[in-house]
């Protein structure tokens, strides 16, 4: 549940760059119209027969049909900087590592599935591909790995809780990424309930 004074919070004309509904002009609004587009996009994502999942086209394809119908530029690599993830042109090489890297997981068993897909999510995340949206598209795409690569149940990321206002479930969240940044992974697997 979001918080009424997130609800209300005015998107300032940067936030509203691209967007397709001018009519939105909160918050709240924004993340409305977000998650249905989000839920239209697991929904795709659990139907579709695609098997290229470690490829550069799914990654986008998985962002422009989470977040295609609110956003401009969804799928599309952001082309500016921002303070966290790579520089711009980087992007496509350091997608192109983590999808490689996933591979070779996979192939030898390096780790336990939930432990694979979880560096997965936190190496996506650092890269931060899209100009917003990474987050939510990180664990979504990590659930993809998990149902249709190893044929397994996601993880509860929320936890029952909203991940999408600043409550105590995102800090943890965003704490745990923060230990990941630095090499320690086990507060994000505790996380997501993983350890």
């Amino acid at each position: 549940m979001n918080h009424p004074v997130e609800d209300t919070t005015a998107l300032d004309p940067d936030e509203a760059q691209g967007l397709k509904f001018k009519h939105i002009t909160t918050r709240g609004e924004l993340n409305r119209l977000e998650q249905a587009n989000i839920q239209s996009g697991i929904a795709w994502m659990r139907r579709n027969r695609r098997t290229d999942l470690l490829s550069e086209s799914y990654v986008r394809e998985l962002h422009k049909r989470l977040f295609g119908k609110v956003w401009l530029w969804a799928g599309t690599f952001r082309q500016t900087g921002k303070n966290i993830g790579v520089d711009p042109l980087h992007i496509a090489v350091e997608l192109r590592k983590l999808l490689d890297d996933m591979q070779y997981w996979f192939d030898s068993e390096t780790y336990v599935p939930s432990e694979a897909v979880i560096r997965f999510h936190h190496r996506l995340t650092a890269i931060h591909p899209f100009s917003n949206g990474n987050g939510r598209h990180a664990r979504i795409m990590a659930d993809a790995l998990l149902i249709k690569l190893y044929r397994l149940p996601t993880v509860d990321w929320a936890g029952g809780q909203d991940l999408s206002s600043m409550g105590n479930r995102r800090k943890s969240y965003i704490q745990a990424l923060k230990a990941a940044d630095g090499g320690d992974y086990e507060p994000l697997l505790a996380f997501a309930g993983i350890r």
